[in-house]
């Protein structure tokens, strides 16, 4: 299996590999819930070894997966090996002082400083490459969650900032403060905001670099996911728009067409969503937990899509197509928009 090919996050000096690992399903979420099912410790654990042995060593996770238990998986899997890897994880929902999520956002100075002393911690390092802000925080300006990290780098404490699901003049406003690495949205065939929004546009006239999660239109892109009695009943996707009702039956219909697309091009569907990500010079960074889907998701580096498979895609899944909102109306309300 060939290795990943190497490429620059942004301008400030981040080498990372084409594609990341996500790694949010490999524990419980906050509130003690599997996201995507069932995790198993061992085969996390093999699938971030096998990672790195592929050239993956960039994984992506956050202080409120668990609260913690993500961030301390990740420490066992890289002891003993921790400059191997390229971590990046997040803060910003608050978590309180018995390591309860209290569901508010916070970017002030003082929890800045609290919450990279408890993600080291948990991570068993005592440095994070890649540190972004989870969410803004809309009672605290920006100039000050950014001037807070960049503390943190000169502490040598953080290698670099990003900033997740923030608008254009969110990420001018922090950019002016201090140069910032990434943007961490969500970006697929199915969610191309970033793109509507002149998002994109600014990174690339900033200089910044794009990581997308959930480049799988979470599961839509997988082709496991036929018909709506496929998803469990206490699947966290019940509550997205973009999973309900007629909604659900006409995005199946554009998830079967890309599928089809792919089984004439010999390749998974996931490797095509993936290939389209990497198509555009953006970094995916799709979440598996098992060792036999991060292989599948790495070889979709090898594929090259040509200019009639883009114009294919583009025609099944035009930008602006209404696909629902990809969060219930609380999450979208936290989105800076």
């Amino acid at each position: 299996m060939s290795m990943i090919t190497k490429r620059k996050l942004g301008t400030q000096g981040l080498e990372i590999p084409a594609i990341g690992l996500g790694c949010m399903g490999m524990t419980v979420f906050a509130g003690g819930s599997n996201i995507y099912g069932p995790a198993d410790e061992t085969e996390a654990i093999k699938t971030i070894h096998r990672s790195l042995e592929l050239g993956g060593n960039f994984l992506d996770t956050a202080d409120i997966y668990g609260p913690f238990l993500n961030e301390q998986l990740i420490a066992k899997a890289i002891k003993g090996n921790r400059d191997k890897y390229i971590i990046a994880t997040k803060f910003g929902y608050e978590i309180d002082d018995n390591n309860q999520p209290t569901w508010r956002i916070n970017g002030q100075k003082g929890y800045v400083k609290k919450a990279v002393e408890k993600s080291l911690r948990s991570l068993g390092t005592d440095y994070i490459d890649l540190y972004y802000l989870h969410r803004l925080d809309p009672q605290t300006p920006i100039e000050e969650t950014v001037g807070s990290i960049s503390d943190l780098i000169k502490e040598g404490k953080v290698g670099y900032i990003g900033l997740s699901e923030v608008s254009s003049e969110t990420i001018i406003k922090a950019h002016g403060i201090h140069p910032v690495t990434a943007v961490q949205s969500e970006y697929s065939l199915f969610e191309r905001s970033v793109e509507e929004a002149g998002i994109i546009n600014t990174l690339h006239q900033l200089g910044i670099g794009f990581v997308a999660y959930s480049p799988l239109g979470r599961g839509y892109l997988t082709g496991n996911i036929r018909r709506p009695e496929d998803l469990p009943a206490d699947d966290f996707r019940n509550t997205m728009p973009r999973f309900q009702g007629d909604q659900l039956v006409k995005n199946l219909e554009l998830a079967a067409a890309v599928t089809s697309l792919a089984t004439e091009k010999g390749v998974t569907p996931s490797q095509l969503a993936i290939a389209w990500v990497l198509s555009k010079g953006h970094t995916p960074i799709p979440g598996t937990k098992r060792v036999k889907y991060l292989e599948q998701n790495i070889a979709a580096t090898a594929i090259t899509l040509t200019a009639d498979d883009l114009d294919r895609l583009a025609s099944i899944i035009p930008a602006g197509t209404v696909l629902g909102d990809r969060y219930d109306k609380a999450s979208m309300s936290i989105i800076d928009q």
